[in-house]
């Protein structure tokens, strides 16, 4: 880690936080679809194809924030040295730096890491049929805005659907294709992204009965 650098990123915060959620609505909408038709050379049904990108963003998120601790670890106690404020402060230091440095984070390692789980997951429809590295574009993206959403205070996250629960109206869309009379999830398209506990931004999710 480098020296110390003035704090200067907790200003413009709020701009900076509207940037990560205005990136994470761009994914969806443009990216998403085309790590979709990627996937649909080796699959035939969207359902297959939906599950695939859903566990991508959960593992993709998952990694980025194992990622995050692990630096954070290493800057605090880098800056803990030079740091003359209160630990509240340190903290503050500490996102800081790491939003300003973005180097110091092996999006790699972990876009590695989210393609070795998925091509042995075996909630996946289909196992070792396609290598999810046909869609490292899409995780690359994800792990970056997900760790960057870690730096922000409150952090930005994603909730973490169960097939078969109710449908939460607040949390999530119903696709197109779903049974808009059924009262249950039958899988989940995109997930939500919250704040807090609160939903910014809505998923995406299939209702059948």
């Amino acid at each position: 880690v480098r020296p110390c650098s003035p704090l200067r990123f907790r200003r413009g915060s709020a701009s900076h936080r509207a940037c990560l959620i205005a990136r994470f609505n761009f994914i969806y909408a443009k990216e998403r679809l085309e790590a979709e038709a990627a996937l649909k050379r080796y699959f035939c049904d969207s359902e297959t194809v939906q599950k695939i990108i859903y566990i991508a963003a959960v593992e993709s998120f998952r990694a980025a924030k194992t990622a995050f601790w692990k630096v954070k670890i290493n800057v605090k106690d880098t800056l803990a040295v030079c740091h003359r404020g209160g630990p509240s402060s340190l903290e503050v230091a500490v996102l800081d730096y790491i939003a300003c440095h973005k180097d110091l984070y092996d999006v790699c390692s972990s876009v590695h890491e989210v393609v070795c789980a998925m091509n042995k997951n075996p909630k996946l429809p289909c196992p070792g049929q396609v290598d999810i590295v046909v869609i490292s574009a899409l995780i690359r993206e994800l792990c970056c805005l997900a760790f960057s959403m870690q730096t922000l205070i409150p952090p930005l996250d994603i909730a973490f659907g169960i097939d078969g629960e109710c449908f939460n109206k607040n949390m999530y869309y119903r696709s197109f294709d779903s049974d808009f009379t059924a009262p249950f999830v039958a899988y989940h398209v995109w997930p939500a992204l919250i704040e807090d506990g609160t939903v910014i931004v809505k998923g995406e999710v299939v209702t059948k009965k």
